[in-house]
């Protein structure tokens, strides 16, 4: 190590500097193509190679291990497979619009089937290719170094097609990506010729001509907002969509596949159909096969007799990839550097470079065509003149000599006079001298003409044009991929489910079951059933809970049940935490409906809220109901407009309150209402009863079985409105249980916890007026404790 000089770095900024250095090289290398030709390197000299290798469309095919190994030889030093793989995408019909390379063999399938391996396949190139490569030997573009310096290599190809564009490109880099999708040849030769008449052409004059992406294979872009946003911006995602027919059966309908959107698998494609139709996804479908052979796609989809084609067709395009999102991204490599472009930016760049290559075209045949000139020249003057030149070259002693002497005895360039030399002797035939002079003659003209283009742009201009317009004619044809601007990109529910009513209820235990509707009878009678309502498959369910948030569960999301089911947790059903139960359910289809949830806390707080405000609730839910640590919702009721109803809260201390939900206004989302009950801290309501109708009286039983009533008509005194009224006095060791409304005559029977029954008659029960406190029947024993209690009226009762 000695003599040596070390440089100390920071591994920070060597690791950076390599990484950058390594990731630019992959860039500008390997993963992203010039936006001159459209190509990668590894395409490029793929197709520089067969030109070397002389495999036009009308030579010979040549096995594909050939050309592999030249490319990798001479040009690429990179693995064999990267190098085949490309061979065999540029020979693809359904992955390159209009492909480079005509393959012989097994090139692979649009089922994903790989290809032969490359000893078997043969290539050559297609006309295509050929036009890419056009005027590659008139120094119309840039030589570099191979990767060992042993030979030269083109930096770019002429590229009279504006591969860019027509045939697109993908790939990815080191933080970052390219998907330019294919175009139709004649529509980005009509906006070739737009861009090259006026530089200054917007956008949307651009757009008029170029439609959008038009793949191998067709398919059906769904509206043009994405393909806009690509043109205008470099990047946008559009919709594609297979294409469909439907075909009469004898007794049933069948959807038929004819087109998949691009790059899509096809075998894959019926995979992902079959494992819909089994995990019920994908519905009434009786048959599924693949009919496609070589004359195209043919995916055939038996549908159930009576089954309605519209949903199975969004159910397909929903759950398969016959629809799919295609990201564009229009990124190539500009002067050496990445860079997003737009349409515009794209067609001027192809365009640029191909006014490059003609003036350089241009400039090499005025050269070559000058040179030709002098040497017409000579030879015309040496016809002229033989004799004398005859003399010289055999007074002349070398070969030297007599190109000095020629110079000097005629006036000309040693090029002229070494051409002379070379004459040979049937150039002295009068015919020969007059094919020279027609030549000369039209040389001359051609000299002019190209002089002429040199120094005139328009004429520049105009050879450009008309290249552009013989691109049209050879390779324009109708579009493949349709652009539908009225279906819609994504179907709603109503769209892939069929609607049907169905019985949802809420069961006693919290739990959630949907039936089909039944009949009257059946559900009525079951005791365990809370709540029903009828509805569809179109419905949102709406769950309500005790802790003060609403969900949104679409219907026909919630599995199907028999009748005699317990139904389904509502944990299993959205995403309630494991001690939150629902405490009232209701259906909408999209929250348009003018109904207000009236919501009610254990703490007294009460609240009413529009149900509009919850429209984007989902099985992740939102809080209608702010509430304090230790509170939760008790009672909860839809509303609808104008409805309203009245109730009477108990509170454990035993303080009553006439809630009418009218009186309540209108709170925010996030408000927690107004307390109404239950005012002194720590005390909570206990239990509601019903407003009942005149001539009826509240009670309520403490835990130990004291009681205590009070008239009805005390709510109704226009000082108490609005008010709470203490019923009687309870306390935390003895609070209040139950509240009951009778009449003063009525029955009213007490179960308590023992199991023991016991009967009294309501005008026994004292009055608050006269025990506040409450008394204790005397059929109730000391230390028992109440369980429930009943009446001839109906009560609630917590």
């Amino acid at each position: 190590m000695s003599g040596e000089k070390l440089n100390k770095v920071e591994l920070e900024h060597e690791m950076k500097d390599s990484y950058i250095d390594y990731a630019m090289s992959v860039i500008i290398s390997r993963a992203l193509p010039d936006a001159r030709d459209g190509l990668k390197p590894v395409h490029r000299r793929i197709l520089y190679a067969m030109d070397n290798l002389g495999l036009n469309p009308s030579s010979p095919f040549k096995k594909s291990a050939t050309i592999v190994g030249d490319v990798i030889g001479k040009y690429h030093p990179h693995g064999d497979a990267s190098v085949y793989d490309a061979i065999v995408r540029m020979a693809q019909d359904f992955n390159l619009r209009y492909p480079l390379i005509q393959g012989q063999g097994n090139f692979g399938s649009i089922d994903g089937d790989p290809a032969a391996a490359y000893r078997y396949t043969e290539a050559r190139m297609t006309k295509a290719a050929m036009d890419m490569l056009c005027d590659l030997d008139k120094d119309t573009i840039d030589f570099d170094d191979n990767f060992d310096a042993s030979l030269k290599e083109p930096s770019v190809l002429p590229s009279k097609l504006p591969n860019i564009l027509i045939n697109g490109s993908s790939g990815i880099a080191v933080g970052m990506a390219t998907n330019i999708p294919p175009h139709n040849a004649s529509e980005i030769a009509e906006a070739a010729l737009i861009l090259a008449d006026n530089p200054d052409a917007d956008d949307e004059e651009i757009m008029r001509a170029v439609k959008g992406p038009d793949f191998p294979g067709g398919g059906i872009i769904m509206g043009d907002a994405g393909i806009r946003k690509a043109y205008l911006t470099g990047k946008g995602i559009i919709t594609i969509r297979a294409r469909i027919e439907t075909e009469k059966l004898k007794r049933r309908e069948a959807i038929v596949v004819t087109e998949i959107p691009y790059q899509v698998n096809k075998s894959k494609l019926v995979e992902q159909i079959a494992d819909g139709i089994k995990k019920g996804k994908i519905t009434n479908v009786s048959d599924l096969r693949d009919e496609s052979d070589k004359s195209g796609v043919r995916i055939v989809i038996e549908l159930s007799q009576g089954a309605r084609t519209s949903v199975v067709k969004n159910q397909l395009f929903k759950h398969s990839n016959l629809q799919i999102s295609y990201g564009i991204i229009m990124l190539a490599l500009m002067n050496g550097e990445p860079k997003l472009l737009t349409l515009k930016e794209t067609l001027s760049a192809w365009l640029d470079h191909r006014k490059e290559v003609v003036r350089r075209r241009t400039a090499f045949l005025l050269r070559k065509g000058t040179d030709r000139a002098e040497i017409l020249e000579a030879l015309l003057k040496a016809i002229d003149d033989i004799d004398r030149i005859i003399k010289i070259i055999r007074t002349s002693k070398k070969r030297a000599d007599a190109e000095a002497n020629l110079m000097a005895g005629l006036d000309i360039t040693k090029r002229q006079a070494g051409a002379i030399l070379d004459m040979r002797l049937e150039s002295l035939i009068g015919l020969e001298k007059g094919k020279l002079d027609k030549e000369y003659l039209k040389l001359i003209k051609d000299i002019a003409v190209l002089e002429d283009t040199l120094n005139n742009p328009k004429r520049l201009l105009s050879i450009i044009k008309r290249e552009i317009r013989e691109v049209m004619r050879e390779y324009g044809d109708d579009r493949q991929t349709e652009i539908n601007m009225e279906a819609a990109q994504n179907p709603e529910i109503e769209d892939l489910i069929p609607e049907e009513p169905v019985m949802i209820c809420l069961m006693k235990n919290g739990f959630i079951k949907r039936t089909p509707v039944p009949k009257k009878s059946d559900v009525a009678q079951d005791p365990e059933v809370d709540m029903k309502i009828e509805a569809t498959t179109h419905h949102k369910l709406v769950m309500l809970t005790n802790q003060g948030k609403i969900y949104a569960v679409m219907m026909h999301e919630i599995a199907e049940t028999g009748r005699a089911s317990r139904g389904t947790a509502a944990i299993n059903i959205a995403a309630l935490s494991p001690d939150e139960r629902p405490i009232v359910i209701a259906v909408t289809r999209d929250f348009s409906e003018s109904v207000s949830i009236f919501s009610l806390s254990s703490r007294g707080y009460a609240k009413r809220t529009d149900m509009r405000l919850f429209s984007a609730a989902k099985k992740s839910g939102l809080t209608f109901m702010k509430l304090d640590d230790g509170d939760e919702v008790i009672m909860a009721r839809i509303l609808g407009e104008g409805e309203k109803e009245e109730f009477i809260t108990v509170s454990e201390r035993g303080s009553a309150f006439l809630c009418k939900t009218g009186d309540l206004e209108f709170s925010g989302k996030s408000s927690k209402g107004k307390r109404i009950n239950a005012k002194q801290e720590g005390d909570r309501i206990a239990c509601i009863a019903p407003n009942p109708p005149p001539g009826k009286e509240l009670a309520a039983i403490t835990a130990n079985g004291a009681m205590c009533r009070i008239s009805m008509n005390q709510f109704r005194l226009p000082s108490k409105a609005n008010q709470t009224i203490q019923l009687m006095k309870a306390d935390e060791a003895n609070p209040v249980r139950l509240a009951f409304t009778a009449s003063k005559d009525e029955t009213v029977e007490i179960t308590l916890k023992s199991g023991r029954r016991v009967k009294i008659i309501t005008r026994d029960i004292d009055t608050a007026s006269k025990s506040r406190k409450g008394r204790i029947p005397g059929e109730i024993g000391l230390g028992e404790e109440v369980e429930s209690v009943s009446t001839g009226s109906p009560e609630t009762g917590s």
